[in-house]
């Protein structure tokens, strides 16, 4: 039997395959001794996330309806990067695809996991500065409302638990955090 950690792996079966994600349920024998199932989502890209600030700390987000929630989001600029391509490239992808804007710096300010307990999904968010504006672009399956408001009003939101998008929780928060310490 395969072991990951003190789980051991009985089988495993693929159960669904698209371009973005693979679902695959494992047969197992659990830390406690007893037999079980564990499914995992393996995500075939990274998330990527990316604060916009001016001068004056303004940022943009973009509202947008989410299937899986079947509700209205707001969240801070972000998207898929496809494994292999730097990073840094599908940040300055999104940024100008779904808020029209360009950015002279980036910097990363975050790497995490965004749901360890089912899923691989990893993400990086930036913050982004020296911004200039064009168009925006968005992907043909996307429907955008951006929204250009003060960095604070951003931080209240996410303290008053209005927005729940995990990127834009810690990044808002590491940002915020950052600003206070004169790092940003």
């Amino acid at each position: 039997m395969k072991e990951r950690g003190s789980w051991k792996i009985k089988s495993s079966e693929e159960k669904y395959d698209n371009p973005w994600i693979n679902v695959t349920e494992y047969k197992v024998v659990n830390p406690g001794g007893g037999d079980g199932i564990y499914g995992e989502i393996h995500f075939k890209n990274i998330a990527i996330g990316i604060i916009p600030l001016d001068d004056d700390y303004n940022t943009w987000i973009v509202g947008q309806h989410r299937f899986p929630l079947d509700s209205y989001s707001w969240e801070i600029i972000e998207g898929g990067g496809k494994m292999g391509i730097d990073p840094i490239e599908s940040a300055k992808r999104e940024l100008a695809e779904e808020a029209g804007i360009v950015a002279e710096h980036y910097e990363l300010i975050q790497k995490m996991h965004l749901s360890n307990s089912v899923s691989d999904e990893f993400g990086l968010i930036y913050i982004a500065k020296g911004l200039t504006f064009q168009a925006s672009a968005p992907d043909i399956d996307e429907e955008l409302i951006i929204k250009k408001l003060p960095f604070e009003q951003l931080y209240k939101a996410v303290m008053n638990g209005d927005m729940t998008d995990s990127l834009t929780v810690a990044g808002v928060l590491k940002t915020k955090i950052l600003i206070d310490q004169g790092a940003v």
